[in-house]
């Protein structure tokens, strides 16, 4: 029997950051490919969270792609913080110059993926009826693309508008004179918090659990200093590629306790001037993993929200208790400590009273009826494995990944997992990108792969799988890093959790923290001993 010619050779789902540089590299390979994106557009991310205050909380020259000396020479970054809409013209922009867009086929959602073992290729299924083929099929769908409402009685009956962030309507909304309410403060609830809060009526905040966050210190680049960064760009992203997150910034290797405490607070304040993300991945690097080091530091940021906050007890309720500093993902803020200063600002602890039901005139706590015209909310993400599960993956023996990953997530460096041959997991579980600036460790996974598969190509191999003892030994290295850390304790969507999930919270070891380099170091291994973790036919 001859085995069947699949329609394309690879097949990436998502043409967000990830899946139009995957898509570029597939077209200067030659590789007969496509990219299936559900939306009616390019830009993932920055194209779908449309929620005021949306913007970059990595550096702006450190997040567009470093692959193309022409692209960076051209393109003028007018903050060092872009919002969302210079980012998805970015994305458009690079999409034009490199002829990506006649490669995206759009409205396709992917409901499911069935490999086919006698013709080696994934069959596709899409939403529209159709099906294709392919050799190889590689995922680009996103760390948090899968929102989650909270389960409240009532919520599809409220009259006024309401929607998550995720979904926030394409069209501008008056927000002017409204009355707002916010369900949530992480890190997208602070972008909303602090854009809104001078342009409502009057603002209610309803806080499940404080977050600790730090200023981000956005500013305009002028035309000047964006020459003066062009001409740095090699120094830029080579300090990029020597930190664990992929960021400008480097952790400082001093212990926290033996530098005296005079220079320690100079050095903390020093670090909370500093734009960016400075505060978290640039402080003494045993802030991570030592409970002493972690509570002084944590001690100084719940002093700087005491400064900022006018109203003693209101401070109190925006300081975390049941996490350190940088244990969970870090918010970063313009005036959002501010906004509790403001009379039309109003916090409320869900903690004391919980929010009973969505009515139709706005919501019901436990002790008040509260009238609102907008609900927003800010309640995340089932993050990294919930986009995977909306795609019903069936490998080998009708194993599907769902199944596999209900647990604990098994990968082979968060790229491939074994009994699901061909399947390429460039942004899932496990892998470097979901725990650094995206776009750098994704250049990394998309160049990897891409030399694997012409690695492939001149050899005439036509399947790949990730062996189970590689599984196991990345799964083994991964917890041993991640146990070391304090994150490891907190609850978050680095380990699993989210509130509106209906299932029992353990940690899931959905991220690698172990950095850019050391993972770049297994990946180079992997190189050097001809790809002995996989098993290639």
């Amino acid at each position: 029997m001859t085995a069947l010619t699949p329609d394309y050779d690879a097949i990436v789902i998502g043409a967000g950051v990830c899946g139009l540089y995957q898509m570029h590299r597939l077209a200067q390979m030659g590789v007969r490919a496509t990219v299936l994106e559900a939306a009616d557009d390019l830009g993932g991310t920055w194209r779908q969270n449309r929620y005021p205050g949306a913007r970059f909380d990595s550096e702006s020259v450190s997040y567009g792609y470093s692959f193309s000396k022409e692209l960076l020479a051209e393109w003028n970054w007018s903050e060092r913080f872009a919002g969302r809409a210079e980012t998805e013209r970015y994305l458009h922009h690079v999409a034009v110059k490199f002829d990506l867009e006649k490669h995206i086929q759009f409205n396709n959602r992917v409901d499911a993926a069935t490999w086919d073992e006698t013709n080696r290729m994934w069959r596709v299924s899409l939403a529209d009826g159709r099906s294709l083929t392919t050799r190889f099929l590689m995922t680009a769908i996103g760390m948090l693309s899968t929102p989650t409402l909270p389960r409240y009685k009532g919520v599809d009956s409220f009259k006024g508008l309401s929607f998550h962030t995720y979904h926030a309507p394409r069209q501008p909304v008056d927000y002017a004179g409204k009355r707002v309410a916010v369900i949530g403060a992480g890190a997208t609830g602070v972008q909303v918090i602090s854009e809104l809060a001078d342009k409502v009526g009057d603002l209610t905040v309803f806080q499940r659990r404080p977050n600790w966050c730090a200023p981000l210190h956005n500013a305009p680049i002028t035309p000047e200093e964006m020459e003066a960064f062009k001409a740095s760009y090699d120094s830029i992203f080579a300090a990029c590629r020597a930190s664990g997150g992929g960021f400008i910034h480097e952790a400082d290797h001093r212990r926290t306790m033996e530098v005296p405490e005079p220079e320690r607070l100079a050095f903390w304040e020093q670090l909370y001037a500093t734009p960016g993300f400075a505060k978290w991945v640039g402080n003494f690097g045993d802030v991570s993993f030592d409970p002493v080091a972690n509570a002084e530091y944590s001690k100084f940021i719940a002093g700087k929200i005491r400064q900022r906050v006018k109203d003693p007890a209101i401070a109190e309720k925006l300081i975390p208790t049941d996490h350190g500093f940088g244990t969970r993902r870090v918010p970063l803020e313009t005036r959002y400590y501010e906004a509790y200063n403001r009379n039309n600002v109003h916090l409320i602890d869900l903690n004391k009273t919980p929010i009973v039901e969505i009515t139709p005139a706005g919501l019901r706590t436990s002790d008040h009826d509260y009238a609102f015209d907008i609900i927003i909310y800010a309640t995340g993400f089932d993050a990294i494995t919930g986009a995977f599960d909306k795609i019903a993956f069936t490998g080998v023996d009708g194993l599907t990944l769902r199944e596999k990953w209900a647990d604990v997530p098994a990968t082979a460096y968060g790229v491939m997992t074994h009994g699901f041959p061909n399947l390429i997991t460039l942004a899932g579980p496990q892998s470097a990108s979901v725990a650094s600036n995206f776009p750098r460790a994704i250049e990394d996974i998309v160049d990897w792969w891409s030399d694997f598969l012409a690695h492939m190509q001149a050899k005439g191999l036509t399947r790949v799988e990730a062996r189970a003892e590689t599984e196991a030994a990345w799964l083994a290295h991964l917890k041993g890093i991640t146990d070391s850390l304090l994150l490891s304790t907190a609850k978050s969507w680095f380990t699993g959790y989210n509130g509106n999930l209906d299932r029992e919270y353990k940690n899931r070891y959905l991220i690698y923290v172990g950095g850019g380099p050391r993972y770049r170091e297994h990946l180079g291994r992997e190189v050097e001993t001809g790809y002995s973790g996989f098993e290639l036919g």
